[in-house]
């Protein structure tokens, strides 16, 4: 699995998803540029070998790394919070995490590979906390499951004269363990059907399968004048939500029951399912 996450059929060439943010992840893991009228603020980080290949596709966009401002990191776990440390060093970037997923990323990696460096300043994230930079209003909001201080945003997208809201799920991932755990990410999406998709159209996610980015991405591609946006789907959303929502249920039952799949294995099939 390791060998697939560092694997050069990773690579994705970076492309523009709406006027103002662009992909720059990978086939597995997703990472964000939103570009603002006072800089750049980049949503996730991706990890070891490919943070250098990330800053390249932020210039082939016609971007500058250097006017990076924020990295906002989605959770601690290595392959989103990994490459913060380098560009908060290489840029003076200020990067906003949770307080429990900063103290989340600095505990000792259980596996080599997942070891990162951790900046040793930052931003500490509140629930509702607002990041206005330039033009552009990003939301926080804590949504706890996938790991005790999960991050999730809502930010504008542009379309020509058209603006979107959209939303980045922190955490969807079920390959966690333990009851409470589970009931606390079922609170967190029944918070997230009720309140936080209020206005929400686009869902650009930290895993690109989770909204078919790249299938998106293609449609996008041979968009012609006067048709919608393919990543504009409200309702794709709503029923994507209620689905992580029946799974986390499903999730619960077996917690209970004492039969809930092991993390890793959960954590294999998914990553196996994005990487094909």
């Amino acid at each position: 699995l390791i060998n697939e996450w560092h694997a050069p059929e990773q690579a994705v060439a970076p492309f523009q998803v709406f006027d103002n943010i662009y992909y720059v992840g990978l086939q597995w893991v997703s990472a964000y540029v939103l570009e603002t009228s006072a800089g750049l603020i980049l949503i996730d980080s991706l990890y070891g070998p490919w943070v250098e290949p990330m800053l390249d596709n932020i210039r082939g966009l016609g971007l500058n790394p250097e006017d990076i401002q924020y990295v906002i990191v989605t959770h601690g776990h290595f392959d989103h919070a990994g490459g913060a440390g380098v560009i908060h060093q290489r840029f003076g970037s200020t990067v906003v995490m949770t307080e429990e997923d900063w103290a989340l990323a600095r505990q000792p990696a259980s596996i080599p590979e997942f070891a990162f460096d951790v900046p040793p300043t930052g931003q500490v994230a509140l629930d509702g906390e607002v990041i206005e930079l330039g033009d552009t209003r990003l939301e926080l909001f804590k949504t706890p499951g996938h790991t005790e201080g999960v991050l999730t945003l809502r930010y504008p997208v542009r379309d020509g004269a058209n603006t979107h809201t959209a939303i980045t799920l922190g955490g969807v991932g079920l390959n966690f363990s333990g009851v409470d755990r589970t009931e606390t990410y079922l609170t967190s999406y029944a918070r997230i059907q009720s309140e936080l998709l209020q206005g929400v159209s686009v869902s650009l996610p930290n895993h690109p399968e989770m909204s078919r980015v790249f299938d998106r991405a293609a449609q996008l591609n041979d968009r012609v004048p006067g048709q919608s946006h393919p990543f504009d789907d409200p309702s794709g959303l709503q029923q994507s939500i209620r689905t992580l929502i029946e799974n986390a249920a499903t999730k619960l039952q077996q917690e209970r029951a004492g039969n809930a799949p092991d993390p890793l294995e959960v954590l294999s099939n998914a990553a196996g399912t994005a990487s094909h």
